[in-house]
């Protein structure tokens, strides 16, 4: 039986968040959280996903946030983990094109439409 998006966007979203704890040594929250404070944003835009808040408790015990936004020390770090996530980001999309990827997330994107309105 063909497994149908629903199976592969969760079997996906699992391998993501495994690998990626793997990877950069840090949840994907973490990552999500000091990037989005690295680029001068404040970590409730991250409102829709869950463990934000676990996320910041843990990313402020490190010395990387103060108050919501990123420390020195965050920064630096952030620059080192943002190339173990570039090679990560690689090794996901290995065999797919720039077209591939851009129109998958175009269709995700408008099947979450449909789906909000």
């Amino acid at each position: 039986m063909e497994k149908h998006i629903g199976y592969w966007l969760k079997n996906l979203d699992m391998l993501l968040e495994s690998a990626m704890d793997d990877a950069l040594q840090m949840s994907r929250r973490e990552w999500q959280v000091l990037n989005t404070t690295a680029h001068d944003a404040r970590p409730d835009e991250l409102a829709p996903f869950t463990g934000i808040d676990e996320a910041v408790e843990r990313l402020t015990a490190r010395g990387w946030l103060m108050d919501g936004r990123i420390t020195e020390a965050g920064r630096a770090a952030h620059a080192e983990i943002a190339e173990r996530v570039a090679a990560f980001r690689w090794r996901v999309s290995v065999g797919v094109s720039p077209q591939e990827y851009q129109a998958t997330v175009d269709v995700l994107r408008r099947m979450s439409a449909n789906l909000t309105t």
